[in-house]
């Protein structure tokens, strides 16, 4: 056994003395009587460790002894994940709060995956074969998904099969298959298998670039701000202005196989709405609870510093382990704020030189490592898998220029900036179409898109404009301009997230409806004086918003075309 001394308690920021050898990132328990407190080796000086404690260390003093495991911190990957609600340190919170009550106790900590529980296990491989770390020996049913039983990543070069149970039924310690290493060693493979979470998983042939667009079926994300599969976006924006709720609409209706929410010092009040809403939700794809495929890792506010950066990795490792499956991944990290400033108040313990607003000088290189552990991989048997990051930013006042915004828009493919001035007008999603942008492919005409961003920005000046001048001082033409990129907002950016049919835009209707709003932005309308065509617009946005209701390709759908076209036939020779 490894035992250390400690010579120093700074909140929960531990100095050990050690004298056996001890290794980075490998974590440690902290004895306080009968009471074990988890912690993790971050910097190593000499015989000196220094160990982040992800619990309260009330009660610890100079003298009290921490054991060293040798392991790093590890999470368990294996059938029944899903559904689940984890803390940052993989904790079913369920279970804990059943064995503990209301108050969660210190040191206590439960195994993520049921050891009692029987999978039905049905081999894929059979002895001779040759596999690698990663490929599948079998499968087991998980819900809505056959859950690939792999070999497990740490073991290197190509392997033999040396043995494969039958078909039947086992639980997650069972071994399953035994294969040998060009050396002849024999591995165990089992339905679990540890990994450590700050390590990524590489078993894979080749990693790709992100090109398919994901269709999260949000309108002005989709059609101006695209994200792909295997990419990486941020929604930064101040309190309030609706970043959480953005996250969960696309959980629920994006293309994807299954969704990890990280909160990762998130507000408890907003987690709690989560927790209740997302059993209560019907998948949209399959009929059933979203939760089946769904998994959270939950670590609110009020929760230990430090866990909040075990949630990070916690997530994104596991997001890793369904990829290798060949599933597509969509990672939802909520708020990357309260991680980094967890980063910050353990870098100000260890008396680092501090970066910008206090914040480590190594911040944008860990917010970096986070997001290139998303991707699209192709794996040894030619399918593909991917996991799509999307992370929360929460900026003191809404200002883009902190550190951790311009962090995180070095890496990402994506922003979608949220507006406090759309919020407050009640415009959702509130995404900010002039600041916004992204390098990926948008699933409309490219022409049309270019057409639509010129009205929404010349709109937007001559709004500016008339805020100076007023709106006598505006030609017709300019106002025209201006109605029309207003009309566009209403009825394309904004979304009703209380109707059925426009709460979720499928791609087919995006690319139908925004043809046909380009061609109206095309057509050059005659009015009399600016209040006609104010009324005009009014008009036409209403008839819009009706369209946007009524169901794709049903007879009601083109009848309401047919009422915008006669709207427009009035003013012009539209047809």
């Amino acid at each position: 056994m490894n035992l250390g001394k400690i010579v120093g308690v700074n909140g929960n920021l531990l100095t050990v003395e050690f004298e056996k050898p001890v290794i980075q990132n490998e974590t440690g328990f902290a004895l306080l009587g009968d009471v074990r407190l988890k912690s993790e080796v971050i910097r190593i000086r000499g015989c000196h460790a220094e160990l982040q404690v992800f619990e309260s260390t009330t009660g610890l003093k100079v003298g009290d002894q921490v054991e060293f495991t040798g392991e790093l911190l590890s999470v368990e990957l294996g059938p029944g994940l899903l559904t689940q609600v984890f803390d940052g340190l993989q904790n079913p919170l369920p279970a804990l709060a059943e064995a503990c009550g209301f108050f969660l106790q210190r040191g206590k900590y439960l195994q993520a995956l049921p050891r009692n529980k029987k999978w039905t296990f049905t081999p894929s491989v059979k002895a001779g074969d040759s596999v690698l770390a990663g490929d599948a020996v079998g499968s087991v049913p998980e819900g809505i998904f056959d859950h690939r039983i792999m070999v497990p990543f740490r073991i290197a070069g190509r392997l033999t099969v040396k043995e494969v149970a039958p078909a039947g039924e086992y639980t997650v310690e069972d071994v399953v298959a035994k294969v040998a290493d060009d050396k002849g060693r024999e591995h165990e493979v089992r339905l679990m298998q540890l990994w450590p979470v700050k390590v990524p998983i590489k078993c894979y042939a080749e990693r790709l670039r992100p090109t398919e667009p994901l269709i999260t079926k949000v309108r002005i994300v989709d059609t101006f701000f695209p994200v792909a599969r295997g990419g990486t976006y941020c929604i930064p924006g101040p309190f309030g202005a609706g970043k959480t709720v953005l996250q969960q609409i696309t959980s629920r209706h994006a293309d994807v196989d299954v969704v990890i929410i990280a909160a990762c010092g998130e507000r408890a009040g907003e987690v709690v709405e989560t927790l209740r809403e997302f059993p209560e939700l019907t998948d949209p794809r399959t009929g059933k609870s979203l939760m089946e495929r769904t998994l959270i890792i939950c670590n609110t506010s009020s929760m230990p510093v430090a866990a909040r950066e075990a949630s990070v990795y916690t997530a994104v490792t596991i997001a890793e382990y369904y990829r290798q499956m060949g599933l597509s991944v969509l990672l939802l990290a909520d708020s990357t704020s309260r991680w980094a400033q967890a980063l910050r108040e353990m870098s100000g313990r260890l008396e680092e030189i501090p970066g910008e607003e206090a914040f480590p000088a190594y911040l944008e290189s860990v917010i970096a490592a986070f997001y290139e552990r998303g991707g699209v991989v192709r794996l040894h048997d030619g399918s593909t898998g991917s996991v799509t990051i999307g992370g929360t930013v929460s900026p003191a006042g809404g200002n883009f220029e902190e550190p951790v915004t311009q962090g995180t828009l070095k890496v990402v493919g994506a922003f979608h900036g949220l507006s406090r001035a759309r919020s407050d007008a009640r415009r959702y999603p509130a995404i900010d179409p002039l600041d916004s942008w992204s390098k990926y492919p948008s699933v409309v005409d490219a022409d049309d898109l270019k057409l639509a961003r010129r009205f929404l920005r010349e709109g937007s000046e001559v709004n500016q404009m008339m805020k100076v001048i007023g709106e006598e001082g505006t030609s017709i033409e300019d106002f025209i301009v201006y109605l029309k990129g207003e009309y566009l907002d209403a009825v394309y950016l904004q979304q009703n997230a209380f109707s059925e049919v426009d709460a979720a835009t499928p791609a087919e209707r995006q690319q139908y409806v925004f043809s046909a709003l380009a061609k109206i932005l095309r057509t050059k309308l005659k009015f009399e004086n600016k209040e006609a065509a104010r009324g005009f617009f009014q008009k036409l946005t209403q008839a819009t918003r009706d369209w946007n209701n009524t169901a794709f390709e049903s007879d009601e759908f083109k009848k309401q075309q047919e009422r915008i076209n006669a709207q427009l036939a009035e003013v012009t020779d539209y047809a």
